[in-house]
């Protein structure tokens, strides 16, 4: 167990085995990123996070959880807080450099090196870094509206769910034909006017290098397409369209009401006309929908 900041410490499970040497250093709060829940700390404030230190883990969706359970041990006064995963090495390092982060500014970089001048065996997994990265993306917090968190969400429920039989609802986004009426923009079928999905359901995404994303095409002139400008939309799964998606990785995207062809969806991705390579895809071709602004209307005094 060693001391990173007053009061925090990071630790392995054995850590956990002398209750009386743990109060002896003055700890009253234990976090667990682990596998199994710690023995022997009923005497303790003591929460489990239930993580595997492997690929498919989704650790970033748990960071909230934990730096507010580290933050209000912190908070109180004579308390201090022990992290601890299995080893000490990557789970509970992935954690307390995302503390340090939040709470210090931290490049993720510059959080996890300043971790290993203190604790030199510490070496958090390929995709807990890459977690990490997206964390440090979204201003050193887990922003739940963020298309970066979306778009994250969704990769872990194809690795979850490779059936796709099951999906969990809080991927899907609301019907903005079952809502009431809303500041934010609309887009709405062209050919029957029903309401497909809100400005704040598109997922942005990096442009790609256009015509060179498609040599294999053999496309004879680089005007042929415009690097500047998407002809989709992609977009987070709307309710509407739960019954097409279920245990199938790819199909088309239909209108519920009219079913006119949207687009398509793939769990596998799909490359945009720009070039870059979205996974996964939820495309809404841009000439089939039509962007509708709420419009403010002020009252007239007489």
């Amino acid at each position: 167990m060693i001391c990173v900041l007053p009061g925090l410490y990071i630790g392995s499970s054995s850590d956990t085995t002398d209750p009386q040497l743990l109060r002896r250093d003055g700890i009253t709060h234990i976090l667990t990123v682990d596998s199994e829940t710690p023995k022997n700390v009923d005497s303790f404030h003591v929460k489990f996070v239930h993580v595997l230190d492997d690929s498919c883990a989704d650790l970033l969706s748990c960071l909230p959880a934990c730096l507010h359970f580290v933050k209000d041990a912190l908070g109180t006064s004579g308390s201090a807080v022990l992290v601890h995963c299995h080893a000490g090495m990557s789970r509970s390092a992935a954690v307390v450099t995302a503390y340090l982060m939040n709470t210090e500014n931290l490049t993720f970089q510059d959080a996890y090196t300043r971790l290993e001048i203190i604790k030199p065996d510490v070496k958090i997994n390929e995709e807990f870094v890459n977690q990490l990265a997206l964390f440090e993306a979204m201003g050193c917090e887990v922003d739940l509206t963020s298309p970066t968190y979306k778009q994250y969400r969704l990769q872990k429920v194809t690795e979850k769910y490779p059936e796709l039989k099951k999906l969990p609802q809080e991927i899907f986004a609301s019907d903005p034909s079952s809502m009431g009426k809303t500041a934010d923009i609309i887009y709405r079928c062209r050919k029957c006017r029903r309401s497909l999905f809100r400005e704040s359901s598109i997922l942005n995404h990096v442009l790609g290098t256009g015509p060179t994303a498609f040599v294999h095409k053999k496309l004879t002139s680089v005007c042929a397409l415009d690097t500047t400008k998407c002809t989709s939309y992609f977009v987070e799964p709307v309710q509407w369209m739960e019954e097409a998606l279920l245990g199938v990785m790819d199909g088309q995207l239909l209108c519920p009401k009219c079913k006119c062809k949207l687009g398509s969806f793939n769990w596998y991705g799909e490359q945009c006309s720009c070039g870059r390579w979205v996974t996964p895809a939820f495309q809404v071709h841009k000439n089939r929908v039509d962007e509708v602004k709420a419009v403010q209307i002020r009252g007239i005094q007489s």
